[in-house]
């Protein structure tokens, strides 16, 4: 789901939160090591996205925030800020090259850089978690 989330819509806040949960707390952030993976740069994206990204002219760029059941994977636009929000299980993240990242859900798709030690840790944190965490959540339920 693809949404604009430049203003405090409650309605939109409530969609992120029972599509990927509410954000972890302040204890739960400190023990994960940080949740979110800093800026990250975009190669390809698919055409709903990249319609957005072509309105301005700046450089491309990303973030990914970990949600208990899934990410937040947001950019801007001219002044509007888009959130991608992907349930862990629509989730499919690939390792293409060495340098990049493809993040799916459905017919989206985001492809990032992946040119410093801090992606691939960033990524290989979020696997571990959906990997630990979304397994045992779907066993219980």
């Amino acid at each position: 789901m693809l949404l604009n989330v430049s203003y405090n819509n409650a309605e939109i806040k409530e969609k992120i939160n029972t599509e990927v949960g509410k954000a972890f707390t302040l204890v739960e952030r400190i023990k994960m090591d940080g949740i979110g993976s800093g800026k990250l740069f975009i190669t390809t994206t698919s055409i709903e996205i990249h319609n957005l990204l072509i309105l301005d002219k700046y450089i491309n760029t990303c973030g990914i925030e970990m949600r208990p059941d899934g990410i937040i994977v947001t950019f801007r636009s001219l002044l509007e800020t888009y959130a991608l929000i992907i349930p862990y299980y629509k989730l499919k993240l690939y390792k293409g090259r060495a340098e990049e990242y493809s993040i799916y859900r459905d017919n989206y798709f985001i492809k990032i850089k992946a040119d410093t030690k801090n992606v691939h840790n960033f990524m290989k944190k979020l696997l571990d978690y959906k990997a630990e965490h979304w397994t045992s959540r779907e066993n219980n339920l």
